[in-house]
């Protein structure tokens, strides 16, 4: 089996711009939606918007009023790269990886979960490993280091993919082989895997994917379901079936917000894929995987948190804008419910300054943002009542709103200008903000992100466990147990009182 060809449009090293990143995605690919293959992602209906919002903030990288901050001069190669695939070495340059991240999800209303900015910071976290990953397998760290700069410098859209199929969960893989992704076979031009994952956010509009474990693995598995690897996704063997599209209706509704920024969940499917021996990082070792699932998203965790700040802060805005359109927002419940919501966002920039105060050096010299696996779980505590908020204030109201096509009608238009106004505020505008508290909220887009806000992060209940396992509680539990060995004094007797 012979490699891909690699599009022509990714020929050029250097920054991509939204012209090239529409041609690279013509790559042959073998991808499927609703039971036909798509042949061009950028040129069908059903991805063009999401694809042309993508492009848009790729040029973003190229105008002179962002270049400083999207972008920076890599030593190495000579060429401006994107900002996420920066190494940082100094606090000063772990933040301006923070601000442009918090750029690239202003631009995106916080719903880009797999932006570039943040797939970027996991071939940073990879870069990072490679001398571990070196010292397991000799040539591995190389072939980690490689796949990063390949990727930077060619400015690359990635994916990954890290959760088994769900069959039976119950079951292990190792009495049932296609319960999860394995090794089928070893031979000189690589290893040969035959499985699924799910659920690869932005597949069919990246150009690579990321496989690697979820933290759900366990040592039962056996080795061979232990493997880390990067290809492109116009693989030989590679299939990638995409879900519904939650962008379009055929009733008037434009859903621009889901048009725009539906990421697009796939299943990939390996058809026994011949992955390259240049393109394994890791192999039939499970403890290393563990070890490396958080090394290599330390940065990632951070960036999600940029994410979710911006996506709180467009729930708040949503919000109050809708309290204002209705004369609700001097409402004592309502202001405290609006409270609420910025208290969250607020409490998400404290987490990413503590990530950053609490920085330390790897052992390959980068700069990683402290743990910030209780923000994670947080994050994901509070994600629905962020968003019932916003459902609470517009109430019914989300439920009913005219289309475009209803506001053009001359018959209708007098009654949604009498009816359907609101305060200060014409029955066009108020429809629009809010059909989009309903996108942000309540249609097919909105629970999709809701839901990803839930899972994203990992199971919760493992997640909490893992927090309580590791959180230190030396000193109090100590200091507990001196108490309860001190013998509690004899209260002094009572004087009776004779008189």
């Amino acid at each position: 089996m012979t490699r891909p060809e690699p599009s022509p449009a990714l020929a050029h090293e250097g920054l991509l711009t939204g012209e090239r990143y529409r041609a690279s995605l013509a790559d042959g690919r073998e991808l499927y939606l609703d039971g036909k293959r798509i042949t061009d992602p950028a040129g069908h209906p059903a991805f063009r918007p999401a694809v042309d919002e993508l492009a848009r903030q790729l040029d973003l990288q190229h105008d002179p009023d962002h270049r400083s901050l999207l972008t920076w001069k890599d030593p190495e190669s000579g060429l401006r790269l994107a900002r996420g695939y920066q190494p940082p070495r100094t606090l000063e340059e772990l933040r301006t990886q923070r601000r442009s991240a918090e750029f690239w999800h202003a631009e995106s209303l916080g719903q880009h979960g797999r932006s570039p900015a943040f797939m970027a910071s996991i071939a940073v976290g990879v870069h990072d490993f490679r001398h571990r990953l070196e010292q397991a397998r000799p040539g591995a760290g190389a072939n980690a280091d490689a796949w990063y700069r390949h990727c930077a410098t060619h400015d690359l859209v990635l994916s990954h993919a890290l959760g088994d199929p769900q069959i039976d969960r119950s079951a292990d893989p190792v009495d049932d082989p296609d319960l999860a992704l394995r090794v089928v076979e070893e031979n000189d031009r690589g290893v040969v895997v035959r499985g699924a994952k799910q659920l690869t956010t932005l597949a069919p509009l990246a150009h690579e994917v990321l496989v690697y474990l979820s933290a759900s693995f366990t040592q039962r598995r056996g080795e061979r379901f232990v493997v880390w690897f990067a290809l492109p996704l116009n693989t030989p063997g590679l299939i990638t079936l995409c879900r519904e599209p939650l962008g379009s209706a055929p009733w008037g509704h434009s859903h621009p917000v889901g048009a725009r920024f539906d990421e697009q969940d796939a299943m990939l499917f390996f058809d026994d894929v011949t992955v390259p021996w240049d393109r394994v990082f890791l192999l039939r070792d499970g403890l290393l995987a563990r070890e490396g699932l958080a090394r290599i998203n330390a940065w990632s965790a951070y960036i999600g948190h940029v994410r979710y700040r911006e996506r709180l802060r467009a729930l708040l805005a949503t919000a109050t804008l809708v309290a204002e359109s209705i004369g609700v927002d001097g409402f004592r419940n309502v202001q405290e419910d609006l409270g609420r919501l910025a208290g969250y966002a607020e409490l998400t920039e404290l987490l990413l300054d503590a990530a950053e105060a609490r920085a330390r050096v790897t052992d390959s010299g980068l700069l990683a943002p402290g743990d910030t696996a209780a923000g994670r779980v947080w994050s994901a505590e509070i994600a629905g009542e962020a968003v019932d908020i916003l459902r609470r204030i517009g109430a019914s109201g989300l439920l009913m709103q005219p289309t475009e096509n209803d506001l053009a009608h001359p018959r209708l238009r007098p009654h949604l200008d009498r009816y359907m106004r609101g305060r200060d505020t014409g029955a066009e505008e108020k429809s629009r903000l809010f059909r989009l508290a309903w996108e942000l909220t309540g249609d097919s887009f909105g629970q999709r992100q809701h839901l990803y806000e839930y899972v994203h992060r990992g199971d919760l209940t493992r997640n909490r466990i893992n927090l309580f396992k590791r959180y230190d509680q030396s000193g109090p539990r100590e200091r507990i147990r001196r108490l309860l060995g001190t013998p509690v004094p004899a209260p002094a007797p009572v004087q009776e009182d004779r008189a």
